[in-house]
């Protein structure tokens, strides 16, 4: 079973509602019938319903970018899966290098809100990567495998159907900066057989890893012609939609 390649705009914190809708009223033509890849848009909180009615009968579908690990309770700020359940979200991100980055999240914050979310029935992309200093110190490969087996601890074979691995060089997210393709194979290789050694050969080969680190309209067919790259999550180029489009076109060729 080979993995499904999955195409996803990372917002961040960017975009209105009325923008939202704007904005996807201008994709869903341009990447209508695009069915060799599926297409996320990952938005902020406060955009959900909007994104979620704009994209209703297109191939679009809408995430959150996180969730709390907790069902309710005195969390200011955060967002349980039953919220995002009830404005049609059905995708979130968990882990993103941004949310470990500035405010605190963990190896294991990151897997409660990852059995959380496949928990209440969310597709999850769960991201994960090295940062500058342990890329320089040739230790790539020892980071991103105990992350994999942290962040999916617990986690059964049979919900991993439900898990997306979003593999992003910290150092390459926001800067401009790219890892080469065969850089991003080899480390998306590496969590591969990380996933094997945990779940078997079979739910290795069926996991979709995207990579995520400035893939962009320019780079992204000869990273996606990588064997172990199923797809992208996308910053900048999400929020554009002629640049996004050009990316689906890449997945789809």
């Amino acid at each position: 079973m080979s993995a499904r390649v999955v195409i996803a705009g990372n917002w961040k914190m960017n975009m209105t509602p009325s923008q939202a809708r704007q904005f996807i009223s201008e994709l869903t033509p341009m990447v209508a019938g695009k069915d060799k890849c599926d297409i996320v848009l990952c938005v902020p909180y406060v955009d959900i319903p909007a994104a979620v009615e704009a994209a209703k009968g297109t191939n679009i579908r809408i995430g959150a970018e996180n969730v709390h690990f907790e069902d309710k309770g005195a969390f200011t700020g955060e967002v349980s899966c039953a919220m995002l359940k009830e404005v049609g979200a059905e995708y979130v991100i968990i882990g993103h290098s941004e949310r470990r980055q500035y405010f605190g999240e963990t190896d294991e914050t990151v897997n409660l809100r990852t059995k959380a979310a496949l928990a209440a029935g969310f597709k999850v992309l769960l991201c994960l990567g090295e940062v500058k200093e342990q890329r320089l110190a040739g230790i790539t490969d020892e980071v991103v495998s105990m992350q994999t087996k942290l962040d999916l601890a617990g986690i059964s074979a049979e919900e991993m159907k439900n898990v997306i691995i979003t593999y992003e060089p910290v150092w390459a997210i926001g800067t401009g900066l790219t890892a080469t393709p065969e850089q991003a194979d080899e480390t998306c290789g590496v969590i591969r057989a990380t996933v094997a050694s945990l779940y078997g050969e079979e739910v290795a080969e069926a996991l979709t890893i995207q990579y995520g680190g400035s893939m962009n309209d320019k780079n992204a067919a000869e990273l996606l012609a990588k064997a172990n790259v199923n797809g992208g999550l996308i910053g900048g180029a999400s929020l554009i939609p002629e640049k996004f489009t050009a990316i689906v076109d890449a997945a789809n060729a």
